[in-house]
């Protein structure tokens, strides 16, 4: 049977969908020109002198909070950050702060990581670290909402812990000290020790003891965990991807053209199959890139991302790869999981800290994207019988995406920027 008639209400229905489709679309597409999502890396450590503490921003990040590039050619130069380095020192000590230490700025230097060129940023305290450590990290979340910083802290004698942090939740205490009163003695600590510093901004603006956010537990047990989700979540190409692999699941392709399935569970199966292919194949080389046995230039990674998409996109208006298409998404994924590796790649973790790090990531990465395709898919099985689905959704959702991958595509080999960010 061929759905070749639809009521004047439904018609009206899918029309509106369609323009939302289009709106979200067009919102991808001007927000999401590179996929690493915003991290700054912390390295706490106690020593002999006193307490060390290391940050390194993206040169990337600085640049949307400090406007860097002073000659707006989009490409920075030596000279222009070292012009700019004491503002970026200001803006770091101003925004990360320890508890019951005055931070000063050691040595300045420039670190290339697989992601690009970052800001590090060597600041020491002659007191000693404390046994109850906070932590007040407030980094580009006036630019960034979706900035986090992951720490690692060393303590003398102690494995080392690590930390999610989040600027919207500036004030962060230690799983042993689960009272306020220590968060609210910690925080004026803080405050006093800060008024020693022009660069340092006062502590007083921290939340408030009693708030859900200085109460919580440092060790944060699910932290990993919400950042798997949120790099998912926030990964428009890897979404992309998803998407297209999605936008055909409730048709069917037969000599006639595309005809909607009858039931859920006949979108649904093949769609398991062709995101577990996916997870299988980036969980795979998420670990291998993570504990840097095999690494590859994000040079080559980005754009090949881009590339993944306009394929898939292109199997949805012309069948090329031939119905193979759980083995094509397990080849792709292995290109994807390279691009979730940074975040644990940096840390050089002991390998039981590692590996329970690595697992929460990725069980959070797998919930982001069960999320993303539950939501998508039940809203396309809502629309299939329209009969405008064929062309606007498949057709010209494909188009979109291809259109999306090829700007990404030159942006990402040819460092330059087509949409806006």
């Amino acid at each position: 049977m061929k759905w070749g008639c639809a009521t004047a209400g439904s018609m009206r229905f899918f029309d509106r969908c369609r323009a939302l489709a289009l709106v979200l679309v067009a919102v991808v597409a001007g927000q999401a020109s590179a996929h690493k999502s915003s991290d700054a890396y912390l390295q706490l450590a106690a020593t002999p002198a006193g307490i060390s503490l290391r940050v390194d921003v993206a040169l990337r990040d600085l640049d949307v909070a400090l406007d860097l590039d002073a000659n707006a050619d989009g490409r920075l130069t030596w000279g222009e950050v070292r012009t700019a380095w004491p503002a970026i020192d200001a803006y770091v000590r101003s925004r990360v702060q320890l508890a019951g230490c005055d931070l000063q700025a050691a040595s300045p230097a420039l670190e290339r990581r697989i992601d690009g060129a970052y800001a590090a940023l060597l600041l020491t305290a002659s007191c000693e670290m404390p046994t109850e450590p906070l932590i007040r990290y407030t980094l580009l979340g006036d630019v960034d909402p979706t900035h986090r910083g992951i720490a690692r802290i060393d303590a003398l004698g102690q494995p080392a812990t690590l930390r999610v942090l989040d600027p919207a939740r500036p004030a962060l205490i230690d799983a042993a000290v689960p009272r306020q009163q220590a968060a609210a003695d910690a925080i004026g600590a803080a405050s006093a020790a800060s008024q020693a510093s022009a660069a340092a901004a006062p502590l007083a603006e921290a939340k408030p003891a009693s708030s859900a956010a200085a109460t919580e537990p440092a060790s944060e047990a699910h932290g990993f965990l919400r950042e798997g989700i949120r790099h998912i979540v926030t990964g428009y190409d890897h979404v992309l991807f998803l998407l297209c692999l999605l936008l055909p699941s409730v048709m069917r392709r037969t000599p006639e053209g595309w005809q909607p399935v009858d039931r859920l569970s006949q979108a649904v199966w093949p769609v398991a199959g062709i995101v577990t292919a996916f997870t299988v194949a980036h969980s795979i080389t998420l670990a291998l890139a993570a504990m840097k046995w095999v690494s590859l230039p994000p040079s080559f990674i980005e754009p090949a991302i881009a590339v993944t998409i306009i394929l898939a996109a292109l199997d949805n208006l012309r069948s090329i790869f031939h119905g193979r298409r759980v083995i094509v998404t397990f080849l792709f994924g292995l290109i994807h999981g390279f691009g979730f590796a940074g975040v644990l790649a940096e840390l050089n973790l002991p390998t039981a800290q590692f590996a329970w790090a690595l697992l929460q990531f990725n069980l959070g990465l797998e919930l982001g994207q069960l999320l993303i395709v539950g939501v998508a898919a039940s809203l396309l099985f809502a629309l299939r019988r329209g009969t405008q689905y064929p062309a606007w959704a498949i057709r010209g959702g494909s188009v979109a995406a291809i259109a999306i991958g090829v700007l990404w595509f030159v942006e990402r080999t040819a460092n330059v920027s087509l949409m806006p960010l």
